[in-house]
């Protein structure tokens, strides 16, 4: 096998996995980048190519995931942070499972209702439904203010929601999958085989997809803010590519990786209370190496479990109205049921709607006093909406580090630092973080 690309120390586990995606395919190249970890059957911040592979685990559960950023025309100065916050948190959708409330007209929904994927036309409801909801886990819609010249850019960080989701649920499925544990062997597919070419077809469409809920959901900040974008950086990091390396052909897949070629950009997430970045690919020997590939965050060091606890989880009536004092005090299901027509039943406190919502309860503390984070972050002038202990700073490696272990392969443009995060409450489960 060729030898992997690794940028940093990464865990012995994290090789394993690489390790065994690299295998299923004589001299498939393979890249280890700075924020490695352990994901589903392969590593998050593992790159993988094949020549006549496509393979599901290796572009991952939520296809598409991806970050797109905007430099705006106005200061960060010029908005009050904790209103605009506000209104972000109430406009939009966060959460697992979530519809959109604002109804979103975008072509894409007009492919996927029309197209003849054999799964995806049968959930072009579930997708006009979710277009522009951010779902939950690390998933993010953030300000920034850039330390060169104090201009308010806008991020966020999500990707293709349940309409993804189950085309990768699908194409698993059809390829035989046995075993979803994190240790799980690549699960690969001929590319010109008839369900190779369905699975692309339909990672493509659920790259569209993903493409038009980010730039939606940016627009709709923009408007919230009054300001209009004058740049633009917009980047899947789950996803397969075919491109052009050392003279082969290749499925290059990325999982939790931004590619980097010379002089493309990326935006890249440090954590809520940290520094984001913008930067660019830049040519090098070890560039190349790399298949131009980097980091797409600052990769985890601490668990969910670990820094959150476990939890036991039982789904209960949550009013739909975050203002509603029982947004945060919900009703076990027996309370209530939907009607005979399926309609969800009215919050007797404020007559909103109650939505079936998965609640926890701790059984053992966690490492992190996320009340203790929020109250630093609050300090540092960072408005947070959301967010749980499993999200704190300390679960993460530092941007900066991760970051220096690529070296001459990437160009930092901007440094962007956060004064509001919005992200899904801790309660909000989600099976598929990848």
């Amino acid at each position: 096998m060729s030898p992997i690309v690794m940028f940093g120390e990464p865990e012995p586990a994290v090789i394993e996995q690489i390790l065994r995606c690299q295998a299923v395919e004589e001299n498939a190249p393979a890249v280890l980048c700075g924020d490695a970890h352990l994901g589903y059957s392969m590593p998050i911040g593992g790159v993988v190519g094949y020549e006549g592979l496509v393979s599901p685990s290796a572009v991952g559960y939520d296809i598409a995931c991806g970050n797109c950023a905007v430099r705006t025309d106005m200061p960060a100065t010029a908005i009050d942070r904790q209103k605009v916050m506000d209104e972000i948190w109430r406009v939009l959708s966060f959460g697992m499972g979530r519809k959109n409330e604002e109804r979103v007209e975008h072509p894409v929904l007009d492919e996927i209702a029309e197209c003849r994927h054999p799964l995806q036309r049968q959930h072009a409801q579930l997708a006009a439904n979710q277009l522009g909801t951010i779902g939950s886990g690390n998933h993010y819609v953030d300000l920034f203010e850039a330390d060169s010249d104090g201009a308010l850019w806008i991020g966020v960080h999500f990707g293709s929601r349940g309409f993804g989701h189950k085309t990768a649920t699908w194409a698993l499925e059809q390829a035989g999958a046995t075993n979803d544990s994190m240790m799980a062997p690549p699960v690969v597919i001929s590319a010109i085989s008839e369900l190779g070419a369905l699975y692309i077809d339909g990672m493509e469409r659920a790259g569209r997809y993903a493409y038009a809920g980010r730039d939606w959901v940016v627009d709709r900040v923009l408007t919230i803010v009054g300001a209009h974008a004058t740049e633009r950086i917009h980047n899947h990091h789950n996803f397969a590519w075919l491109e052009e390396h050392g003279g082969r052909t290749l499925w290059v897949h990325r999982k939790g990786a931004t590619p980097a070629f010379p002089g493309q950009r990326g935006f890249v997430g440090g954590t809520m209370g940290e520094s984001a970045v913008i930067l660019e690919g830049v040519a090098s020997a070890r560039s190349a190496e790399a298949l131009y590939s980097t980091v797409h965050g600052a990769g985890r060091v601490l668990s969910r479990t670990k820094a959150a606890g476990k939890v036991k989880r039982a789904k209960a009536w949550r009013c739909d109205d975050r203002g509603c004092t029982r947004h945060d005090a919900p009703w076990p299901m027996r309370e209530f049921s939907r009607g005979k027509d399926g309609s969800l039943p009215l919050c007797p406190t404020c007559g909103n709607k109650l939505r079936p919502h998965t609640t926890e309860t701790i059984v053992s503390a966690g490492l992190v006093d996320y009340e203790s984070v929020s109250l630093g972050l609050a300090a540092m002038g960072i408005e947070i909406r959301g967010g749980g202990a499993d999200e704190a700073p300390e679960c993460y490696k530092r941007l900066p580090d991760v970051l220096a272990h690529h070296g001459d392969t990437i160009r930092v443009l901007h440094t962007l630092r956060p004064i509001g995060v919005a992200m899904a409450a801790r309660d909000e489960f989600d099976p598929f973080k990848d």
